[in-house]
């Protein structure tokens, strides 16, 4: 079987740094994403337990030139005369306001988490989008509180709201892709034990990834544009 490449964002801790765990147990070669390289220890300490197969790069996903750099950062980890091509692109990296109360929500907040949990990922998937190879994947990590459907109290409203704009960008994204057999999903985590999870969060991270990727590898083409948790449950818009 070839061998898969995969690229990460927000992959210093987390969410991000266990599925860089799990997709180098497998096999795949593995691009690894966040702000700031040098200080993600437990990132680097992988590099050397893979040499070879984790490259960690910088990237803002707000910063719309960071994609471009990042993609010519790609061609240099092709094959020698083979252009670079990936497999799966998981969309990650993700930003939550805490405490924010009604009457004292302003714009820096919505517009931070608009940035990088919705425009961030779809600008980042458009400037790869011919890095992927016909038939890839592409994750991206919402939330059920970006559900309108599923709606039940006020809270965490930048998040809710940027989370309810990347399901529509993926969406979009499923359609504009669908030509090229690239499958794109939104996936709910679950209630996952990382930092933005919180105390009282009851899902390890190791078993939410593992769920995850096990809904990306068997996602069919008919289920591209699909908005599913980490077990394969379809959730309402």
């Amino acid at each position: 079987m070839p061998t898969r490449h995969s690229l990460v964002t927000g992959a210093n801790r987390g969410l991000g740094l266990e599925f860089v765990r799990q997709l180098l147990a497998r096999g795949d070669r593995v691009v690894a994403t966040c702000r700031h390289p040098g200080k993600a220890s437990a990132l680097n300490q992988l590099t050397g337990q893979h040499p070879g197969r984790l490259h960690v790069l910088p990237l803002d996903v707000t910063d719309p030139k960071a994609h471009t750099e990042l993609a010519k950062e790609l061609d240099l980890l092709g094959e020698e005369g083979e252009p670079y091509r990936l497999d799966l692109l998981v969309n990650n990296a993700g930003v939550l306001h805490s405490g924010e109360r009604f009457g004292r929500i302003g714009a820096a907040n919505l517009e931070d988490s608009f940035r990088t949990n919705a425009m961030g990922p779809f600008l980042l998937t458009q400037a790869l989008s011919e890095k992927l190879a016909d038939g890839a994947k592409v994750a991206n990590i919402t939330s059920e509180l970006g559900s309108i459907a599923g709606l039940s109290r006020f809270g965490t409203p930048s998040y809710n709201i940027s989370k309810a704009a990347l399901n529509m960008a993926g969406g979009l994204l499923a359609k504009a892709l669908a030509d090229r057999g690239i499958g794109v999903v939104m996936l709910h985590p679950g209630w996952a034990q990382t930092d933005m999870g919180g105390d009282s969060a009851n899902l390890p991270v190791a078993d939410s990834v593992k769920g995850l990727l096990q809904v990306i590898d068997g996602l069919t083409p008919k289920q591209s544009g699909s908005y599913l948790d980490w077990q394969g449950q379809t959730l309402p818009w």
